[in-house]
């Protein structure tokens, strides 16, 4: 069982594209243990990618819209979520996202206060998640779900802060710490997306089990939607 689970994350280390620093990362490792669990699982095709164009996002919300106007982004701009964007394939290379993960790490206050320092203000990286959350969103609009995820650790995140309201805003006011995958409400309104807050830092561990939930949930959606059958199998078997 050990040699195959080895066998498993060195396929899953082919797949994930980060840099250095980054698999490094709790993130990191955590985003490495799921692949190699989704690939056991499903036997799909996966692909990872640092980020995603902006055009290519406008071109495919065309395509899915075309009585809606779109502005047109500059070639390079692009979404750069720390987790970057995990995928299925189906048989025609089209990329379906599973997996769109990012950290916060935020709150300094308690260190400086030790040190007689003054406290900071809070909420930089909050502003900055809302924003990519915003472009997520937009991007999946042609599917009914959300496979984002956004754990976020630190002092400015200990039970009764106020920043913790800022992240329920931007989740739309679903429940923190629970998964949310699937678009909710009679209309699908509710397109939120999961978000784990809180002080103390999240384990490898911990965020690799509630990766593959929301990576799994992702799949068994587009299986729902589209058939089995529609996406490419793993051409490599990661198992002896």
């Amino acid at each position: 069982m050990a040699e195959k689970h080895r066998l498993r994350l060195n396929r899953a280390g082919t797949i994930i594209n980060l840099t250095s620093r980054q698999q490094e990362t709790a993130l990191g490792g955590a985003l490495t243990v799921a692949t190699a669990e989704l690939l056991d699982q499903f036997g799909l095709e996966l692909v990872h990618k640092k980020r995603w164009l902006l055009s290519d996002i406008v071109g495919r919300l065309s395509a899915d819209f075309p009585e809606v106007d779109f502005y047109t982004p500059s070639a390079q701009a692009s979404m750069n979520p720390d987790g970057g964007f995990l995928s299925i394939k189906d048989q025609d290379g089209i990329e379906y996202p599973i997996l769109i993960s990012e950290v916060k790490n935020q709150g300094t206050n308690d260190l400086r206060l030790a040190e007689g320092k003054k406290a900071q203000a809070k909420g930089n990286a909050i502003e900055r998640l809302g924003k990519n959350v915003i472009g997520v969103r937009a991007a999946m609009l042609s599917e009914g779900i959300v496979p984002f995820v956004c754990f976020g650790f630190g002092v400015d995140f200990a039970d009764g802060s106020s920043i913790l309201d800022r992240v329920a805003t931007i989740a739309m006011f679903g429940e923190l710490n629970e998964i949310y995958v699937v678009n909710g409400g009679s209309q699908e309104q509710f397109n939120r997306g999961s978000f784990f807050f809180r002080q103390a830092e999240w384990t490898e561990a911990e965020m690799a089990q509630i990766l593959v939930d929301v990576g799994g949930r992702s799949i068994h959606y587009y299986f729902a939607k589209y058939g089995e059958g529609h996406f490419a199998k793993q051409t490599i078997d990661p198992s002896p």
